[in-house]
């Protein structure tokens, strides 16, 4: 093995799983639970009767329940608590108190705040603004959603906090992200999928070999609803159970995908997880892995500048900002790529895309015709 060439790494689990009669357990994100939590507030802030149950929307459309476990009035302000259930999925804020406080504000719109337990961030390359809290787009939007339900044109003033979500975060790599003080309101899609499992893994290889038994022969690897959804408006012509939502279980899905002869692999997913598989990390969940952003120097930018980078979100956007993400982002593919084949012994043919961060647009490939 050569020096440029990563060693491939996987965690010892067994060749093959047992899928289980019963289906894993979703549960719900941080970012779901908030929303829930500064409804049930603003109900309370606008009726003066509090509630038990509170309906808010995923950001698919579809809409779920939530039991109040804590409500109460103090002047002007309104407090509600929803208790985080993380379903089937080893999770540490699971059995967190999301607690949002609201009161009316003379302006427009909807403001959201961090306190306590709610980490703050210092470093770039979240996405976020430096000094605000961590709260990312998607929870900030169904937080915005739901308290508009109630409140409807009137102002308002949300505050979302975590008790003892500073202890959280300690489990958590919020810290060397640059996040202090609590932990992240997370989310994309609402649910909490539990990616980290065995059963998990397990399905995953089922779903390999599904599709197989269908006669297909390219399966579409992703990590997670976004890079699905721009996984399937890149390659529409392939049929729905082409595409798997991976998870953190690539060289499961590999190895799957050689012993039932498929013959090639797509492989769709934003930078970290591109940065992960680049180094040979075939099992790329955080808690076992972490982003080595030295190795992304090598592609392009600024070398020293992009060896200091916070995360691989930074490194994306410094690549941005110098007018190389498409270079360098074709580089990072190309790596992915011969580590896909070389896990594979050759048995696959492989083709990789990054996606921005929205999911939709294919921004770096290994083909230049999938890039916008």
């Amino acid at each position: 093995m050569s020096q440029d060439e990563p060693e491939l790494r996987e965690p010892d689990l067994p060749r093959t799983a047992k899928v289980r009669p019963k289906a894993l357990r979703t549960g719900w994100t941080t970012g779901t639970c908030a929303s829930a939590a500064a409804k049930a507030a603003t109900m309370l802030l606008a009726s003066g009767e509090p509630p038990r149950w509170v309906e808010v929307a995923l950001p698919s459309g579809r809409r779920v329940t939530f039991a109040v476990a804590e409500s109460g009035l103090d002047g002007d302000l309104a407090r509600a608590v929803v208790v985080k259930d993380a379903g089937d999925d080893p999770d540490v804020t699971h059995g967190a108190h999301l607690t949002a406080t609201v009161r009316w504000h003379p302006g427009p719109g909807i403001r959201i705040e961090g306190g306590e337990g709610v980490g703050v961030v210092t470093k770039p390359g979240l996405g976020l603004k430096v000094g605000g809290p961590a709260i990312n787009p998607v929870p900030r939007a169904m937080i915005t959603q739901a308290v508009a339900e109630v409140a409807g044109a009137r102002g308002v003033e949300v505050t979302v906090s975590v008790p003892e979500g500073e202890l959280m975060a300690r489990k958590t790599t919020n810290r060397r992200l640059g996040i202090l003080g609590g932990i992240s309101i997370l989310g994309t899609t609402g649910i909490v999928r539990p990616f980290s499992t065995a059963s998990w893994r397990a399905s995953v290889m089922q779903a390999v070999a599904v599709a197989a038994a269908q006669a297909e022969t390219t399966v579409v690897l992703c990590t997670g609803g976004r890079t699905e959804a721009g996984a399937t408006a890149l390659l529409p012509e392939l049929p729905e159970v082409c595409f798997i939502e991976v998870g953190d279980f690539t060289g499961a899905a590999l190895r799957v995908a050689v012993e039932q002869g498929i013959g090639r692999i797509v492989f769709v997913g934003m930078i970290g997880k591109l940065t992960k598989l680049a180094a040979g990390v075939l099992m790329t969940h955080y808690t076992r892995s972490k982003v080595d952003v030295s190795l992304l120097a090598r592609f392009g930018g600024d070398p020293v500048e992009v060896a200091a980078a916070n995360t691989a979100r930074h490194v994306y956007e410094l690549w941005e900002s110098a007018g190389v993400l498409r270079s360098a982002g074709d580089r990072l593919c190309a790596r992915v790529r011969d580590v896909l084949v070389r896990f594979t012994k050759g048995a696959l043919d492989a083709d990789v895309a990054m996606v921005d961060f929205t999911g939709r647009v294919v921004v770096a490939a290994t083909r230049a015709e999938w890039v916008a």
